[in-house]
Parts: structure tokens; sequence; C-alpha cells
């Protein structure tokens, strides 16, 4: 039996300047599930994105999403893309088996925690303080290039990573500092800068950007810290939930996130097309 992808519309182009088609998963001519393939608004036109794939409940678990994803990797190819990428609610497990088995590696995760009533005491000679212009300039300018280097290390081509992070930071920043529901802190220690925090208000949560301990201040307990001051400021807005990004392979801030409670909600992987 032959599984194969046909087309279900016109390729799209959006008006994000991404590019989208969508599938019927067919076995011999009869559909059995969908896939929506696109490009990425995020990290360029050379990024092709599973949006989704969904095989119809009496014809799973006989191979044909496989079959259906690597299809959607020879129509990437023919889209002049050179990565796949691909975000996997944690409750797939179907699907993140999938993932493995076709060879994609963990890019990043989305992790949450819901948070108590009462906001966490920062531990004693701990204090947090509003970043100083001066301060948000140096921090933005090395942010950006460091943001900038994650993606490049992770496969994304330099163009596209450089891109996304002045856009990120234009966009999320809109008024530097000064931008609406915005806490840029820098944690001091003895009376001394210890790490800095970015946390965004959001509907519904709060959101960390970035939390960075100083070089020389590392390994002193100061990043749980700043996550304690995260919470605490979440609390105090108002926002039940935080969320923050981690990019795998940084097991220290994998393993403070865990011992704190935060569980992921959605792990992204990426393949490069060869």
């Amino acid at each position: 039996m032959t599984t194969t992808l046909r087309p279900a519309e016109p390729l799209q182009h959006n008006a994000d300047g991404t590019r989208s088609r969508r599938y019927q998963v067919c076995v011999n001519s009869r559909p059995v599930g969908v896939l929506h393939l696109g490009t990425s608004a995020n990290l360029g036109d050379s990024v092709a994105r599973v949006v989704e794939v969904r095989i119809d409940e009496p014809d799973r678990r006989r191979g044909r999403g496989t079959v259906a994803a690597l299809a959607a990797e020879e129509v990437a190819r023919g889209w002049g893309c050179s990565l796949m990428e691909a975000v996997v609610p944690a409750a797939a497990q179907g699907a993140l088996r999938l993932a493995g088995a076709l060879g994609y590696t963990l890019r990043n995760r989305a992790m949450e925690k819901r948070l108590g009533a009462a906001p966490p005491e920062l531990p004693p000679g701990s204090r947090a303080r509003p970043m100083t212009e001066a301060e948000f300039a140096a921090w933005q300018e090395h942010a950006t290039a460091d943001y900038a280097r994650t993606w490049i290390g992770l496969g994304v081509p330099e163009d596209a990573a450089l891109a996304k992070a002045r856009r990120d930071h234009e966009t999320l920043l809109p008024q530097g500092r000064s931008s609406a529901d915005t806490h840029l802190s820098v944690l001091e220690h003895e009376g001394t800068r210890v790490g800095v925090l970015w946390l965004a208000l959001q509907e519904g949560k709060a959101f960390v950007f970035d939390v960075e301990t100083d070089p020389a201040q590392r390994g002193r307990g100061h990043g749980r810290t700043l996550m304690l001051l995260a919470e605490r400021q979440a609390i105090e807005a108002g926002r039940p939930v935080l969320g923050l990004n981690v990019f795998a392979g940084n097991a220290p801030a994998e393993r403070l996130y865990e011992s704190l409670g935060y569980e992921t909600t959605e792990s992204a992987f990426t393949k490069p097309l060869l």
C-alpha cells in the first residue's frame, strides 16, 4: 500500500511573507489524514515547519505519519528550505516518538509553572532595582548578539538568526526600557550587581525572556534568586502562571527550572535537510 500527499489547496503566499500548503495524506488514493506545511515567520523562508500532521484513528500505528512526514521533507526541499522545524505538545507522546525516529533533534522547550498566592522572599542580602538607561543600552546590545549566536549555533542561517534577534527585540521592546508591561531588573547582592532579568506581562501569565547571572557571579545561587524575583514580580502583577523558554544543551538552566517546579508544555525539534 502506497502513502502519498495530495495537495488540498494551491500554494499559499501569506501576508507575513511565509508560504504554506495543506495536503491530504492518502493511502492508494484514499484520504487517511491531513498535513499542513509552511515556512517560518520567525526564522525565515529557508526554514520549513510542520504546522500539523494528523492521521485518522483507523489508520494510526501503521507508519502513515512517518511516510507523510518524510514526504513533507521532500516538498520542503523543493521549496528551497534547508531546515525543518516541528513544535510538539508535551502530551503528544506519539508525535514525540515520531520526531525522534525521523532524526529530529530537540532545539528548545517551553516551560511553565503555576504560581502560588504569596510572592517568594529573596535571600538575605539580595535586592532588585530597575535597570538604568545606560545599563539597558549595554544589555540590549549584548542580549541581541547573544540571542542571534544561539540560533546560529542551532543551525539557523546567520542572516535569518540576526534578523530574528533584531526583530524580536524591536517588537517586544518598542519603547526600550519604558516599554509597557515590561520589567527590566538588575539583581544586586550585598551591593554588588550579580545579574539581570527581563520579565514581560502577557495575557493571563508572565514570561521570562532573559535571565542571566553575570559571569563572575555564577555558581553562587543567583540564578535561582533571579527566578524567585521573576515569580515575585509575576504574582504582584496578578499573573498566576510564569513561562519561559530553555534551549537544549543548557543543562544548568534545565536543572534549575525543573527544581523550581517548571514543567514542559511543548518541545521544538529541528532537522537539517541535506
